[in-house]
């Protein structure tokens, strides 16, 4: 007997694939904060290497290559956090460092928007930062590179452009947690599953968006992001 739904479920969230017409089926997005020390010591956080800490962002808030996007309700301070995007193509609880990499289907460049005004409310409150991160649209992401095509990027440059300005600038290499270490602890945590992707944290230099900028960014090796606010 067939399954029967109250009303037509979802469809799957996707991101395209580089260079053929096949889908990526996206399962969770886990975010890492604070992973390049320049960024933690703006936002007014010791640059140690301290251990790494997650926030979620929901599958259904990623924006796909070409769209634009919708400044959101309930905030006026929204801010622009360029990142390496990672896309699992297997998972498993308990990866070990050294084998992680062997997980990892490809890498994209995503857009960790953030309503900040939001995010300084939950921290003064000690609440959780779903409202701050998780909010319709909050994660523009490029299409996946597959890694067997651009190899495991550990450096690079990494950028932001505002209407032709630069805001944000940086280097894969000057990451806290590399991406197998990421990968290793976040799986100690979670079970990682194909489809998850995991965004690996942004470089110094964050900072508001305002309706009718332009903006541009990318990783080089990776792919580049290009869209408007309105």
């Amino acid at each position: 007997m067939s399954a029967s739904y109250m009303f037509t479920p979802a469809p799957i969230p996707v991101l395209p694939i580089s260079g053929t017409d096949a889908l990526f089926p996206v399962h969770r997005i886990y975010c890492v904060g604070r992973n390049y020390a320049d960024h933690a010591i703006e936002m007014g956080h010791d640059p140690n290497r301290e251990a790494p800490f997650f926030f979620q962002k929901n599958p259904d808030s990623l924006i796909l290559p070409g769209a634009d996007f919708p400044y959101p309700t309930a905030t006026r301070d929204v801010h622009h956090e360029i990142e390496l995007v990672v896309a699992l193509h297997s998972g498993g609880v308990g990866i070990a460092p050294q084998e992680a990499l062997g997980r990892v289907f490809g890498y994209a460049v995503g857009l960790d928007m953030t309503r900040r005004d939001l995010q300084a409310e939950a921290k003064k409150a000690g609440r959780p930062w779903e409202v701050a991160k998780a909010f319709d649209h909050a994660a523009p992401c490029s299409a996946i590179q597959p890694a067997e095509r651009i190899g495991h990027p550990q450096a690079g440059a990494i950028w932001l452009k505002v209407n032709g300005e630069t805001r944000q600038q940086g280097d894969l290499g000057q990451m806290i947690w590399k991406i197998g270490e990421m990968i290793s602890y976040l799986s100690n945590l979670f079970t990682l599953r194909a489809g998850d992707l995991i965004f690996t944290g942004t470089p110094a230099g964050v900072g508001p968006v305002e309706r009718g900028q332009h903006l541009q960014g990318g990783v080089d090796g990776v792919g580049t992001l290009d869209l408007r606010v309105i």
